[in-house]
């Protein structure tokens, strides 16, 4: 059985806040956040694989504090559950407010990704937490898997639904 620790998964990385991240509020564009997480998510995913991932699901996601201009968002992304060709992963953003230091959490969601070719399977079983954030988040991960599970079906109930049809005729 191969083990591997959530930190051997961390992928952390800092962005400072530019006014072409604004949106017309003075905050973060909600859009420019899932951008930067995804990319950073998919590092944690890709040093359990070690193959090319894709992104399957978002989900869990909660926009916390808005991050504004003068302020770095961290972002960190670690493994917290492997299946056979999926994992998870959880990303937090931690913002920081850069004339005053206050830190502040902004950001969470978990990431599902899946790796790409058919043909190649996760060569860990199991991840092990090391701090209490990390053992209360992957001893969750089966429920949430079973979520996921769940609302397949009723996203395919909803997907049976939508047409492709042109809207303009």
């Amino acid at each position: 059985m191969m083990k591997i620790n959530c930190k051997q998964t961390l992928s952390v990385s800092i962005h400072r806040v530019f006014n072409a991240d604004l949106n017309e509020h003075g905050t973060v564009f909600g859009g420019r956040i899932l951008e930067l997480v995804d990319g950073e998510a998919s590092v944690a995913a890709m040093r359990v694989t070690r193959a090319t991932v894709v992104t399957a699901a978002m989900d869990h996601v909660q926009f916390l504090k808005p991050f504004r201009l003068q302020d770095s968002m961290c972002m960190e992304a670690y493994v917290t559950g492997i299946g056979h060709r999926s994992l998870e992963v959880f990303v937090k953003v931690i913002g920081e407010h850069l004339r005053t230091g206050e830190r502040f959490l902004g950001f969470t969601c978990f990431m599902t990704y899946v790796i790409q070719n058919p043909a190649e399977q996760v060569k860990y079983d199991e991840v092990l937490p090391e701090n209490n954030e990390q053992r209360a988040l992957v001893a969750g991960y089966e429920r949430r898997r079973e979520q996921r599970a769940a609302n397949r079906g009723h996203q395919q109930e909803a997907l049976a639904a939508i047409t492709i049809d042109k809207p303009w005729e």
